[in-house]
């Protein structure tokens, strides 16, 4: 199974893809951020970031995304952009067919690191060691786009059985 984890902003949007399935070695394809400068209008930095997430699904071709799920911050304006970069990159894999799944932040941080308060270090240093890189992610928003497509295909891998048999059941093939 490969998943493309994206880890929305709208001023840095981290992207991370992970193959892997459950009870198996996962092994990271891709980790990335995409930019947009805070000066730029809100069209133009939506437009840049979906322009980045097509490409990925393009170039890596998941299986499933798997988004952090916005969640109310003390900062509005940081909360309506972060839920912005997650509408485009959900419309984005809707428009290809990919199915999307949202997961909380706690939800992926005790995925990885077994806490769902752990820090942005430990959930780091957990995907770079349960993957196996040689170094760290570039970014904090690379390493939680690694640790949201660890975290769907642990949590999601039996849901993935179950699409299968039922595509299997029809003819089709993914």
């Amino acid at each position: 199974m490969r998943v493309l984890g994206i880890d929305p902003g709208l001023t840095r949007c981290g992207l991370g893809v992970v193959d892997g399935d459950v009870g198996k070695p996962l092994t990271s394809v891709g980790a990335g951020v995409v930019r947009t400068a805070a000066t730029a209008g809100l069209g133009d930095r939506l437009v840049h970031i979906e322009a980045e997430v097509c490409r990925w699904l393009d170039l890596y071709h998941p299986d499933a995304v798997a988004v952090e799920r916005v969640f109310s911050q003390h900062n509005v304006k940081t909360v309506m952009g972060t839920a912005q970069a997650a509408g485009v990159a959900i419309t984005a894999a809707a428009r290809l067919g990919i199915p999307v799944v949202l997961h909380t932040p706690s939800e992926v941080k005790a995925a990885v690191t077994g806490s769902g308060r752990a820090d942005k270090a430990q959930v780091s240093a957990m995907v770079t060691r349960v993957l196996r890189l040689a170094e760290s992610p570039s970014t904090p928003d690379a390493a939680d786009a690694l640790a949201l497509a660890m975290c769907h295909i642990w949590r999601g891998g039996s849901q993935r059985r179950l699409m299968e048999a039922v595509a299997a059941q029809r003819g089709v093939r993914r």
